[in-house]
């Protein structure tokens, strides 16, 4: 169940990976995650930013959004570019580091949606 939908959209630059990650603290926060649970999804949304854009950045946008569920939060990062449509796959890296921090990631086949779960731990 999605209680509540929170729409962000940003140019594909690294600089601006900033607000998502801040919107990601933020949101968690608001849905009393621990402090650790906030660090881990911050982290994965700037991953999730990188896997998109590369360290260099793209000319278009990132639309992120976050739903907040029963249990946690989902992100849904997709890439909107204006020129070369190939997005790289992830690195071991950015999956290593996806499974450290969310309950569930994955990378759509197209390479240009990022999608992100993480849950509260039971108190």
């Amino acid at each position: 169940m999605i209680d509540d939908e929170i729409r962000l959209a940003l140019p594909a630059a690294p600089d601006f990976a900033r607000l998502a990650r801040l919107t990601a603290a933020g949101l968690a926060n608001r849905v009393d995650f621990t402090y650790d649970e906030v660090e881990d999804l911050r982290i994965a949304v700037g991953e999730a930013c990188l896997v998109l854009i590369g360290p260099e950045g793209r000319s278009g946008t990132i639309d992120l959004v976050f739903r907040i569920t029963t249990d946690g939060l989902e992100v849904e990062a997709t890439g909107r570019f204006e020129a070369d449509g190939s997005v790289d796959h992830p690195s071991d890296l950015s999956v290593h580091i996806l499974d450290a921090v969310v309950d569930e990631h994955e990378v759509l086949a197209s390479g240009r949606t990022v999608r992100l779960r993480k849950r509260r731990a039971r108190r």
